[in-house]
């Protein structure tokens, strides 16, 4: 089932610069987020450039509408624009940048195209995606994320309209069970991409192990090890944090025998309870069979190799 995906997030200003060097890509390494392909960045483009620095961007606005700013005011809002991999992946390059920009369109509708400063399109990393930012000035010049954004209740709405804008496009898109309604716990993004993160590098190191006198060959020999250094300790973190989301899901099991039990109202919470245990279920089988991958790759590494492995960790400690 392919989701539409929008998130805000607010931020009160000192994040600004911090933001400007990941969205425009301004930093010379991203030793830190592995799920950054340097090579493909070049692909990345804009919906709607910054005129200058995000900071210049914010206070320019803010101060031309001379309104009124606390120290804990909201001055920007961080909007992540996204979908489900396996469909924005399929999309022709032409396709992507229509469902994009429909999003945008969708937003400027309700904030205003003059408050976005600006909207870039991330082509380098697993799944395309689009980091959208506004100033949530509001018609009457007043700087309010609340009154923008608005509640609980209307934020449950804004989700209800932009699945509505987007899937009068692509009519495969579904939406998603709301979790303000719902108080469902989301599986963390983060899984899912340290997921990505560990395909990509068990691809490169079954490469390697394909031919096993590479492991003999000196320089490819230490390649090899590197890849495996780092995989190892991510497979490892991988599994045990799933450790957490099963755990979750067996409290949703427990919750829906417990509500199946009443009648009445309670056969709506024991349908709830049902419908998130489906999604929950469906998540994990994906990071489940991530798991069952790695354990065969574990199972192909020469013994010898590992034992290098073992050497150079009790070295560093």
């Amino acid at each position: 089932m392919p989701y539409a995906i929008m998130r805000f997030s607010k931020q009160r200003g000192g994040s600004a610069s911090a933001l400007e060097k990941h969205h425009e890509r301004e930093k010379s390494s991203y030793n830190s987020n592995r799920d950054i392909d340097p090579l493909r960045t070049l692909q990345n483009y804009h919906i709607k450039p910054p005129c200058g620095k995000y900071y210049y961007e914010i206070q320019s606005r803010i101060e031309a509408a001379k309104c009124k700013v606390r120290s804990d005011s909201i001055k920007f809002v961080d909007t992540f624009i996204g979908g489900t991999n396996s469909f924005i992946t399929a999309l022709p390059p032409e396709e992507q940048h229509e469902y994009f920009k429909r999003a945008y369109d969708f937003i400027s509708g309700r904030v205003g195209e003059k408050n976005i400063f600006s909207a870039v399109v991330h082509m380098d990393e697993a799944t395309p995606h689009m980091h959208l930012c506004f100033v949530p000035l509001t018609k009457d010049l007043r700087l309010s994320a609340k009154q923008i954004l608005g509640n609980r209740a209307d934020l449950v709405k804004w989700q209800d309209d932009f699945h509505a804008h987007m899937s009068a496009r692509w009519d495969v898109l579904e939406r998603g069970e709301a979790a303000r309604e719902t108080n469902r716990k989301h599986i963390p993004v983060r899984l899912f991409k340290q997921a990505a993160r560990l395909d990509r590098d068990s691809q490169s190191i079954q490469a390697a192990l394909a031919d096993i006198n590479a492991f003999n060959a000196g320089k490819k020999r230490e390649e090899a090890l590197s890849l495996l250094s780092r995989w190892l300790p991510d497979a490892k973190s991988f599994a045990a944090q799933l450790g957490t989301v099963d755990n979750y899901i067996k409290g949703l099991e427990i919750g829906k025998r417990d509500s199946s039990e009443e009648i009445g109202v309670l056969e709506d919470k024991a349908f709830e309870k049902g419908a998130k245990l489906k999604i929950a279920e469906s998540e994990l089988r994906r990071l489940q069979k991530q798991i069952k991958e790695q354990r065969v790759l574990l199972a192909k590494i020469p013994p010898d190799v590992l034992k290098t492995l073992v050497e150079q960790r009790e070295k560093i400690r």
